[in-house]
């Protein structure tokens, strides 16, 4: 939406609407004064809660006066504005901010900070409650309004929000070497055709073409522009305490999700040990099951909640132990006792997506020919190879109802017999 310098500076000439909104702003020192961080919450939330749409500051909204924000002082603007995004609503929003020149006249340039607010895929609540934007004004939403707009977003999100569209994208934003692995000689030879069926792409409420989550989880270069948590958080620990100060190894492993199991697997393999022994032949035995190993992150990433806001899968490795925790609580009726007895998927899609991804993992012992297999045999998998190695079966646990924790425990070295 006027990714052109000159078509903005033409719409705010014409002033407010539904999808652009001015604000002058008022200085004490370095600190930013008016408007008030409450009232600049509640009107990007109201934009986020209803279209996508532009805020710019430096504006003033009645005369459409260019005047500008002090170089100097840019900076704490744009930090004011990430805090409000992150502290004053609910759930935190994302929006992309932009320091931009332009002319104000008689040959003068002046700096404004451009805002894009995404239509979000969350109902979003700001310090004076819900609103959204009705033509150039916020108003404050009904019950019923409200409900309706929570149903929206927030029932399709919990059931299929896999297949849900992902404001601000568009076809552009997906990688053809990425998706044309998904085709067969039997996909439609249109892409647009293919990419529709496979639900990679879908038309958003407005009739636009956005991707979908699965369509930027599989098929983007970078999951994480789009949906922030959609990354796996990797640290290794020296010892069996979670202490920042005793940190050997951390990551940030992102890219398409089966890129990121393969390198979730490397980061387990490059910090943990190889025992070996000689009996009288060389016996090697590792801390983990790889095979466990690559089940268990396959799991994670393909059942865990997107929905959740930030909220990441976080892959720990200790001496004695890894523990990988997946936002989300469990699917459907399934519990942690009966975990390893039924098998159920939230994500639908993703799941058949990964099923057509080649095996990407030296993991031993694994006979799969693609990452994920559908009928269920993961979790068995976990337990009963994690068990024979270490003697101890591995833990699932729901903590708050809101994260599935796996706890699988290293076995111990083997006593040499020589």
């Amino acid at each position: 939406m006027y990714e052109n310098t000159a078509d903005l500076l033409k719409q705010i000439a014409l002033g407010e609407d539904s999808v652009l909104e001015l604000k002058a702003l008022e200085f004490r020192g370095d600190r930013v004064v008016g408007p008030h961080k409450d009232g600049m919450a509640d009107e990007l939330a109201a934009m986020a809660n209803t279209a996508t749409g532009i805020v710019v500051l430096g504006v003033d909204d009645k005369s459409r006066e260019i005047l500008g924000i002090p170089p100097e002082k840019i900076d704490s603007v744009e930090s004011w504005i990430r805090s409000i995004c992150n502290d004053s609503i609910t759930p935190p929003l994302d929006c992309v901010l932009r320091k931009l020149l332009v002319s104000a006249g008689q040959g003068d340039e002046k700096i404004i900070l451009r805002i894009d607010v995404p239509r979000s895929l969350f109902v979003h609540k700001s310090p004076n409650g819900y609103f959204r934007r009705i033509g150039s004004a916020k108003r404050e939403m009904k019950p019923d309004v409200l409900a309706r707009l929570f149903q929206q977003r927030s029932q399709a999100r919990l059931i299929r929000f896999d297949e849900q569209t992902v404001p601000g994208t568009s076809l552009d934003d997906l990688n053809p070497k990425l998706w044309e692995r998904f085709r067969t000689v039997l996909s439609p030879k249109d892409d647009r055709d293919f990419l529709g069926k496979m639900k990679l792409i879908a038309k958003d409420e407005d009739g636009s073409i956005r991707a979908t989550v699965s369509g930027i989880l599989m098929a983007s270069d970078a999951p994480e522009s789009y949906l922030s948590s959609a990354f796996i958080q990797a640290v290794c620990y020296r010892g069996a305490e979670r202490n920042a100060a005793y940190q050997l190894d951390a990551k940030d492993i992102v890219g398409p999700l089966d890129v990121q199991i393969r390198e979730a697997c490397k980061f387990v393999e490059r910090n943990t040990r190889v025992f070996a022994v000689k009996a009288p032949n060389r016996i090697e035995t590792p801390q983990f099951s790889m095979n466990a190993v690559f089940e268990a992150v396959t799991n994670a990433v393909a059942h865990r909640d997107y929905s959740i806001y930030g909220s990441k899968i976080r892959l720990h490795v200790f001496t004695d132990r890894l523990e990988l925790f997946s936002p989300g609580t469990i699917p459907n009726t399934m519990t942690v006792e009966s975990i390893s007895q039924r098998q159920s998927a939230r994500n639908e899609l993703l799941s058949s997506l990964l099923a057509r991804c080649p095996m990407n993992v030296e993991a031993t012992g694994s006979k799969r020919s693609y990452i994920m297999d559908r009928r269920g045999e993961g979790v068995p998998i976990i337990i009963t190879e994690s068990e024979a190695l270490s003697g101890r079966r591995p833990e699932y646990l729901l903590l708050d109802d809101a994260e599935l924790k796996l706890t699988i425990f290293a076995a111990e070295p083997p006593h040499d017999r020589e």
